[in-house]
């Protein structure tokens, strides 16, 4: 079973991950030629990160959904409000602090301590956490709660100093990695499944989109006490390999730190489900060792994959944007941006669990198909501003604010259950690929137009983070119009509004 389940996800993670490798390698042999050394680096991660998306889908799908489920269940059946919000905060703030793109983000901002950025991001999450559960509980809309809090985020980030307003916004998608986006949406479908009404398949979703806006409040409150004066971002190395053992040792040297990362990263989680599994769950031993080979390949996927992606494609991201910026066309790193940016969100991990979320819970109404288009497309047009902005120095605030009334302006208008997609879509799009690929690839152009790498290369991630608000819910727009056509033609359903079909989800071919 597991040899069939394990070729399946490695036919999923070589669709997802060789048109990028494809993009780059066009690149690097036409417009943007790159050294041996970093080409050679470049294909090694890339086959870490084949192999490593393998072995963590196949994980995830084993382990952390059926714990995060199981989890979410037994805290709903405490029916004691009190130790729900203690564990949900407790759950959100163990889960941040193991988040491994965190640790990233924290090395970069030289202002403020490593801990204390941590420790500030982690009580954000956790306190969002708690919000998201007392909105499944008592079945608050979610548009209200996304637009005051983000009424909230902007009044407040024109408060903050310029040179840290990028880090509060890249705080909120670093935080949604592949180590937190499996269990807090199978923690939402644990505790869904403890109410009996037909929206709570829909409020099963926006836990990931509440769990972003926390850390970017959090960071924002850290900024004005702090008072930051640029933030002093690392310059991505680009390594020069001499020989294949150079090259060797290069990879070798960066598996023992994340072999620990890891380890530090899974163990809070499983420390947590032992708990529960010792004081509530009770689960058979063939259900734990189940769950146990789960996390094997869970720790065995995350620990090739990000050792692929940091060793391997930083380098090569940072040196393709430095090129590509420096020709006398440099205008063209725009549609080139777009291009790796539409290909490249499918090598996000999380992204297939959230698919695969989602057309489990609709019964394939929402197809997973439609869902990566609608993130591909997103994701394309994020990067393809971003680099606008490298080129012109424009503020993020101009992009941000228009793209959030927009995103907030559709919520008005398409079923619940896309708006809690969509906001969860932005957090999963914005993953470990997007801050050691685009991140880099951003800044490496920054640098060769000479603009402010703090300014106007970071944000990358918030732009990233965005676009899929949008994206999604003009699909929701598009599944309502089609839910009203077939209203009109379906005897009997002429007086059925076209949400409550839409949640008939047998009854329509969408």
């Amino acid at each position: 079973m597991y040899r069939t389940k394990l070729q399946e996800k490695l036919l999923e993670s070589l669709k997802a991950v060789l048109p990028i490798i494809g993009i780059v390698l066009l690149l690097s042999f036409s417009v943007a030629p790159m050294p041996n050394s970093i080409l050679m680096a470049f294909l090694i991660g890339g086959v870490l990160l084949i192999v490593g998306m393998t072995f963590f889908s196949l994980g995830a799908e084993l382990a952390m959904t059926p714990m995060g489920e199981r989890v979410g269940t037994s805290m709903t059946r405490t029916r004691k409000l009190g130790v729900m919000l203690v564990l949900g905060f407790l759950l959100g703030f163990l889960i941040t602090i193991s988040e491994p793109d965190l640790q990233v983000l924290a090395n970069q901002v030289q202002s403020v301590p490593n801990r204390t950025l941590i420790l500030t991001v982690a009580a954000g999450v956790g306190l969002f956490l708690c919000v998201a559960l007392l909105r499944m509980l008592f079945a608050i809309p979610l548009t209200a709660m996304l637009m005051g809090f983000y009424l909230l985020v902007f009044l407040l980030a024109f408060l903050v100093p310029r040179d840290f307003l990028a880090v509060a916004f890249d705080a909120g998608g670093v935080t949604t990695g592949p180590m937190t986006v499996p269990f807090i949406m199978a923690l939402g479908v644990g505790i869904s499944a403890i109410r009996s009404d037909k929206r709570a398949a829909d409020d099963s979703f926006g836990l990931v989109a509440l769990c972003s806006i926390g850390p970017i409040l959090a960071v924002l409150i850290l900024g004005l006490v702090y008072h930051p004066d640029g933030g002093g971002y690392s310059p991505v190395t680009i390594p020069e390999l001499t020989d294949s053992v150079a090259l060797w040792r290069y990879f070798s040297s960066a598996f023992p730190t994340y072999i620990h990362e890891i380890m530090v990263s899974l163990l809070p989680i499983v420390a947590f489900f032992i708990i529960f599994q010792v004081s509530v769950l009770r689960l058979g031993k063939r259900k734990l060792i189940k769950i146990g080979i789960g996390l094997a390949y869970t720790y065995i996927g995350l620990v090739l994959f990000l050792t692929g992606v940091n060793v391997g494609f930083m380098p090569a991201g940072n040196y393709l944007g430095q090129v590509i910026a420096s020709l006398s066309c440099c205008w063209i790193i725009i549609p080139i941006g777009m291009v790796i940016g539409f290909f490249i969100v499918l090598a996000e991990p999380a992204v297939y669990v959230l698919m695969r979320q989602v057309e489990e819970l609709t019964d394939g109404a929402i197809s997973g198909a439609a869902m990566k288009s609608s993130l591909c497309v997103g994701v394309a047009v994020s990067v393809g501003l971003s680099m606008v902005r490298v080129l012109t120095g424009l503020s993020i605030f101009c992009l941000l604010i228009p793209g959030y009334v927009v995103a907030l302006g559709l919520s008005l208008f398409v079923p619940r259950i896309f708006t809690a997609i969509a906001f969860d879509s932005g957090g999963v799009a914005s993953g470990p690929m997007t801050s050691t690929f685009l991140l880099p690839f951003a800044m490496g152009a920054c640098a060769a137009v000479g603009g402010n790498i703090v300014t106007d290369a970071f944000g990358v991630v918030a732009m990233v983070a965005m676009t899929p608000l949008i994206t999604i819910q003009i699909l929701g727009l598009v599944y309502q119009l089609r839910a009203k056509r077939a209203t009109a033609s379906i005897p009997g359903a002429a007086g059925t509004d076209a949400f409550t079909l839409l949640g008939n989800y047998d009854i329509i071919e969408l």
